[in-house]
């Protein structure tokens, strides 16, 4: 018996190490795939950052890391009026610059706002009513608002031109601004609409024998819970609106115009000039990466929001 038990307690130990072993090994090797992916992902930023900083030969030549293959200087930033030898004067290109980061912040944020309040409305009516409209269900309007972002911009190009020159809409934020809650507005009702799906209807109808009128309940139940969606949604809207360039190129020309046009436009009879080119998109990067960080635990939760039901 005593033989029994100690044959069985050596096959334990040769067992436990090997499974560890197996288990590191496997920890290993999932967490260097991801290190070498977010490198992966990572670069561009890097060599946009570091080209704000590069002269034209460092540029040409592909040089990479500072101070071990160039000396950063503030030659893009230099263009911008944004160096620290220019920030103090005058500059026609600063005042433009920051005229067009405005132009975007406004277009993007007011849109994402818009956009939130009415998805987050629809999306809760298709995840709480039952709809019909002809022979859609929820099931086929929730799937329509999702089509329209099948649509390929450019042929929505013409008739909006048409459209906004008629209404006076051309070079104007508003303009803008209705344009990016359509553009967006599909993507937050089909996120809104899973958080609210993965919230308990046993909440409301509490809330309503208490005595909350159905907005109360909404307002004062639903949406605290929903709060880390909405916060997601906001993000990815705002993201999108940010970087949208074809319909700001095509209706804006000098009031509106936005920060990717402005980027995209940083060309000339000698070629583009990089240095200004990176600055520029080195600015226009940095609201988002703070965005990202401040609202990172709504990000999370967001996204985790439904995952488990």
């Amino acid at each position: 018996m005593a033989a029994i038990d100690v044959s069985a307690a050596a096959v334990d130990t040769g067992v436990k190490p090997a499974a560890r072993l197996r288990h590191a090994a496997s920890r290993i090797a999932v967490y260097g795939i991801l290190i070498v992916w977010a490198l992966i992902c990572l670069f561009p930023i890097f060599w946009t950052v570091t080209t704000s900083f590069k002269i034209a030969p460092d540029v040409m030549q592909g040089h990479l890391i500072p101070f071990v293959d160039f000396q950063p200087q503030w030659k893009g930033w230099q263009s911008l009026g944004l160096s620290p030898d220019t920030i103090t004067g005058t500059s026609t290109v600063r005042d433009e610059f920051l005229k067009r980061f405005w132009n975007s912040v406004v277009a993007s944020v007011a849109a994402s706002s818009l956009a939130l309040v009415i998805g987050s409305l629809a999306a809760y009516g298709l995840s709480r009513f039952s709809y019909r409209f002809l022979w859609m269900t929820n099931k086929d309007i929730s799937f329509f608002f999702l089509s329209q972002m099948i649509l390929p911009p450019v042929v929505l190009a013409l008739p909006f031109l048409v459209l906004y020159k008629e209404i006076a809409l051309l070079d104007t934020r508003i303009g803008l601004i209705l344009l990016y809650t359509l553009m967006v507005l599909p993507i937050v009702i089909w996120i809104m609409r899973d958080q609210f799906k993965a919230i308990p209807v046993e909440l409301e109808e509490a809330a309503l024998v208490d005595g909350l009128s159905v907005w109360g309940a909404f307002l004062r139940i639903v949406v605290p819970i929903a709060l880390p969606g909405m916060v997601a949604s906001f993000i990815l809207a705002l993201i999108l609106c940010w970087n949208e360039y074809f319909f700001a190129a095509l209706l804006t020309s000098t009031d509106a115009k936005t920060l990717p046009v402005m980027v995209a436009s940083q060309t000339g009879s000698q070629g583009i000039n990089w240095w200004a080119m990176a600055a520029l998109s080195t600015a226009a990067i940095a609201p988002l990466v703070v965005v990202g960080i401040v609202l990172e635990r709504y990000i999370i939760a967001g996204m985790a929001a439904g995952a488990v039901k």
